[in-house]
């Protein structure tokens, strides 16, 4: 018999229970800070009191052209402040809200729409052509309302309902259809669908609310923080800073295209102080020409994550007058819940050493309750020598619900108690965690497994690469072999495919060196992550058809 005292008459209440949602951080900044400016964007500024009211007339809109608790709405735009007045309206509708990656084709935006069941499609205009061709493929095509952006110069033929015609249709003090449950869905998140259809990540209220949290608290963020939106609001729900930096009262500095330029302009002219970047958004401030740059009014504080930095761009980035760092995390976990944090003996370290600590993805924030690398077939830890590599696999509050319709995907996912991340990693002796490669990254060569990361690191230090990315060859001797894809940095003097190979022998083990080296543009998501499954595709890896000819050297 159970003879605590604490068993009885303090039962989950009302009054001492609300359901967590990250809904509430909009209502509670419009009243502590309503003529705080909380949008920036091209010529608008929008404080808190308006975006609260913007939010409403949106979700009480929704509701009465028929949405129901439960529904998808799905937006297509870029970083505007209709997609991030979407990010609180559509779930205050009680709907589930879908952002898609503006960078798909008609094809792959067709299938969110068609696999995510779409009540209503909100577009920009400048997405008007593909969103039509993705129409067109639907048997029972969404609502469609469009998005006049005011900088936007594309297609407005799509819809006739224009989005602010939408709004003046709702109620600017409705009471919003909250949460029955903190485990109810509030976002539908589609992956990037590299080998076959993208799979839909369910977030919750209860881990979109913890998630923000999370990140005001590892990443320190202060009050009103001043955030520009370089990062996709439709990555991951911008890793939830969406929601964060509303939490905080900040100002969000709204960024359609991003280019050096932009990114230091908008520094200088609206007093940015904090922003998330992919790595290859760092390199392109770390190779910004002397006209697109700008003297930094300030430290700025930037959150890199997508792949591992090189060391060489971290180094770069810091001497520029920016404070970088790195965190780790995938759509499937809404956010960055691990971080490089950095001790202060680094501080003492030559730059070169401190860059490649900060490189690490590092450890555990305080709310995220398990991250271990195991072997994916004992589920036993790996010793902590920076050598022995396995999984990085997550257990906690903020990972998904599942996968939407996909319960066979959702049970592999969390096999053995753990979410299995795909990414493989070594656990240094001070604790801290580093990725090699994805899984499906690893090149096999002669029985030696060689870490793509490892040889694009070396290929980052060669004075005249941009960008590098190592995928596996088919050999007929090997089985496979690294072949490297380079962007080389505008201006830079010539450097030949023997020259690159060469340098990455002075550094590696001749068997982890390149056999082949292209030079062409990077392909790259929206977020900055190169599209790797395309390099796989020309170099004819293990899924691939296309085959590289030309010569291969000895090991």
């Amino acid at each position: 018999m159970d003879r605590s005292p604490y068993r009885q008459g303090l039962e989950r209440v009302e009054a001492n229970h609300v359901p967590l949602t990250p809904l509430g951080f909009l209502e509670r900044s419009a009243q502590v800070h309503p003529q705080r400016v909380a949008l920036v964007h091209a010529g608008l500024n929008q404080t808190w009191a308006q975006t609260r009211e913007r939010a409403n007339r949106l979700a009480s809109a929704l509701v009465r052209r028929g949405v129901q608790r439960g529904d998808t709405v799905s937006v297509l735009a870029p970083n505007t402040p209709a997609m991030l007045e979407a990010h609180f309206g559509v779930p205050l509708s009680g709907a589930v809200l879908n952002a898609i990656n503006c960078r798909l084709d008609a094809e792959g935006i067709a299938f969110i729409l068609r696999h995510g069941e779409a009540r209503i499609l909100l577009v920009d205009s400048e997405f008007s052509g593909v969103a039509q061709r993705a129409i067109a493929l639907l048997e029972q095509p969404p609502l469609v309302v469009r998005i006049d952006d005011q900088p936007t110069q594309g297609e407005s033929g799509i819809a006739a309902l224009n989005y602010e015609t939408l709004l003046a249709e709702g109620e600017p003090d409705f009471d919003g259809i909250w949460p029955i449950d903190e485990w109810d869905p509030i976002a539908l998140n589609y992956t990037s669908g590299t080998t076959g259809d993208p799979k839909g990540v369910v977030p919750s209220h209860r881990s979109t609310y913890l998630m923000s949290m999370l990140q005001l608290t590892d990443w320190a963020v202060p009050r009103a923080p001043v955030y520009l939106w370089t990062l996709p609001m439709f990555h991951a729900n911008g890793w939830c800073f969406t929601w964060a930096i509303t939490a905080a009262a900040g100002t969000h500095v709204c960024l359609r295209k991003v280019s050096a330029q932009t990114i230091f302009d908008a520094i200088v002219e609206h007093g940015v102080d904090h922003f998330c970047a992919a790595p290859t958004v760092l390199a392109m401030l770390a190779n910004a020409t002397p006209e697109e740059r700008k003297p930094l009014p300030r430290r700025v504080r930037i959150l890199t994550a997508g792949s591992p930095p090189p060391a060489t761009i971290l180094q770069t980035i810091s001497a520029m007058g920016f404070d970088v760092d790195h965190v780790y995390g995938i759509t499937e976990i809404s956010g960055t819940p691990v971080s490089c944090v950095q001790q202060p003996e680094w501080n003492a370290l030559p730059a070169a050493d401190r860059a490649r600590l900060q490189a690490r993805q590092g450890v555990r924030a305080a709310a995220l309750e398990a991250l271990r690398v195991l072997d994916p077939q004992t589920l036993l830890e790996v010793p902590h020598d920076g050598t022995t590599a396995g999984e990085i696999m997550i257990r906690g509050n903020t990972v998904m619900k599942g996968y939407l319709k996909n319960p066979s995907a959702t049970g592999k996912a969390f096999e053995g108690g753990w979410f299995h991340t795909g990414d493989i990693a070594v656990v240094h002796p001070d604790g801290y965690l580093q990725i090699t490669d994805r899984s499906k990254d690893v090149i096999i060569s002669g029985g030696e497994n060689i870490s793509s990361v490892e040889v694009e690191d070396v290929l980052h230090r060669h004075p005249a690469v941009l960008f590098a990315a190592v995928v596996a060859q088919p050999d007929d001797r090997w089985g496979e072999v690294p072949c490297a894809f380079v962007e080389l940095k505008p201006g830079a003097d010539a450097v030949s495919e023997m020259e690159l190979i060469a340098f990455c022998r002075s550094h590696l083990a001749h068997f982890k060196c390149p056999r082949r080296v292209v030079f062409d543009a990077l392909p790259k998501t929206a977020t900055g992550k190169i599209q790797k499954f395309r390099l796989r595709d020309i170099a004819g890896s293990r899924d691939a058809i296309t085959r590289l000819s030309g010569p291969v050297l000895d090991a």
